[in-house]
């Protein structure tokens, strides 16, 4: 009897009483899973588990996660994301990527993206961002290099090279930045030949975000993607040294952005 997972009040109220209760006494829920938030396997028997409903415009999915990775909620989802929102989280799509624009590391294989958060001031309105950067070179996908194609296949995709920040990227259509509970899980893209969205980079274990951050984007609904190759961003202490290094990739034509909505809830 899986006496350990955990059904919110907010849970239970979309799936009801009867459900919930099904769910608690263990009918209906699994003797194992993938946790949507780490992708780690979980036991609710073992684990202190939480229910994660997925909701859409017609449709809900119901997962599962280990209750120290992300709390027992409600993630509203666009209809057209959420399939492969639910999907990416789950893990049934890779972990770094799966349309046919997926980067690889020159020697082959999946591309490690690193992400980090902070706060863009432009216009005089601080903005959510993420600064994108591989821990290698990037080649195309079926290529042995040598040499560094991330940017270019960036800018394939739509992205924007940017040569000054002071100015707010372009909005790229299809793609969006997967929040929930506060946290960062994923930044999706469009699935091949316009299928459901796939996750371009997934987080291993859910990533924390600063209260300020989460107050920015609860007011713009929109985070700023910036993108450079490995060695031209690297790990900045303060954002005011992160926006002196993106000022200086920009400067070298090294750097591109763009702007997208969010696919979940930033929460509180």
């Amino acid at each position: 009897m899986p006496r350990m997972l955990d059904v919110s009040d907010e849970v239970r109220n979309e799936i009801g009483d009867e459900e919930a209760d099904r769910l608690l006494i263990g009918e209906d829920a699994p003797r194992s899973y993938d946790c949507t938030s780490c992708r780690t396997p979980g036991d609710p028997e073992n684990d202190r588990t939480s229910t994660v409903l997925f909701v859409g415009e017609e449709t809900a999915v119901l997962a599962f996660a280990h209750a120290a990775c992300i709390p027992s909620q409600v993630v509203s989802v666009s209809e057209e994301q959420l399939q492969g929102a639910v999907r990416s989280i789950t893990g049934d799509s890779p972990a770094q990527g799966g349309g046919s624009g997926a980067p690889q590391n020159v020697p082959g294989g999946q591309a490690v993206l690193g992400i980090t958060s902070g706060l863009v001031l432009i216009g005089g309105e601080l903005h959510p961002a993420l600064v994108v950067e591989p821990t290698a070179p990037i080649a195309r996908p079926g290529s042995d290099g040598p040499g560094d194609d991330f940017l270019p296949l960036l800018i394939e995709q739509g992205f924007i090279p940017v040569t000054d920040t002071a100015e707010l990227p372009s909005p790229l259509s299809g793609w969006s930045v997967l929040l929930a509970g506060g946290q960062l899980h994923a930044v999706l893209q469009p699935g091949a030949e316009g299928g459901a969205p796939v996750a371009w980079w997934q987080a291993h274990q859910a990533l924390s975000v600063t209260d300020g951050w989460r107050a920015a984007v609860n007011k713009t609904q929109r985070v700023l993607i910036y993108a450079a190759p490995v060695g031209s961003i690297g790990l900045q202490p303060r954002e005011d040294l992160l926006r002196d290094a993106l000022d200086k990739a920009a400067a070298a034509g090294k750097l591109v952005a763009a702007s997208m909505p969010l696919a979940g809830t930033p929460g509180a």
